[in-house]
C-alpha cells in the first residue's frame, strides 16, 4: 500500500495501522472536500482496517480483548449496513409506524 506498510505485527487490540495516504484521506472527507479516490480510500480504512469488521473477533482466553474488538466491529457492521440499505425501501421515522 502506498503510502507506508500497513500489516505489521502487533497485538490485536493495539490501534490500528495507518499511512499517510490514510491520514490525508480521512482528513479530506472530515473536511468535506475529499475526491471520489480519497471518499473511497477512507470508507475502506474505516471499514477494513480500523473498525476491523471482516476480522475474527475470537480471541482465545480473552473475553475482554473479545469484547473490545466486537465494539470495534459493530461500528463497521453499521456503516456497511447503511452502504448496502436501499433508500428507496426505508420508511422515514414516524411514517407509516
Amino acid at each position: 500500500m502506498a503510502g507506508g506498510n500497513r500489516r505489521r505485527s502487533r497485538e490485536i487490540w493495539h490501534p490500528p495501522p495507518y499511512s499517510l495516504d490514510d491520514i490525508r484521506a480521512v482528513q479530506a472527507v472530515a473536511a468535506g472536500t475529499a475526491d471520489a479516490t480519497e471518499q473511497a480510500r477512507a470508507l475502506d480504512w474505516i471499514v477494513n482496517t480500523a473498525a476491523q469488521t471482516y476480522d475474527e473477533p475470537f480471541v482465545p482466553g480473552q473475553d475482554d480483548v473479545r469484547a473490545y474488538m466486537l465494539g470495534r466491529r459493530s461500528v463497521g457492521l453499521a456503516i456497511v449496513k447503511l452502504i448496502k440499505l436501499k433508500p428507496d425501501l426505508f420508511r422515514a421515522e414516524g411514517e407509516n409506524d
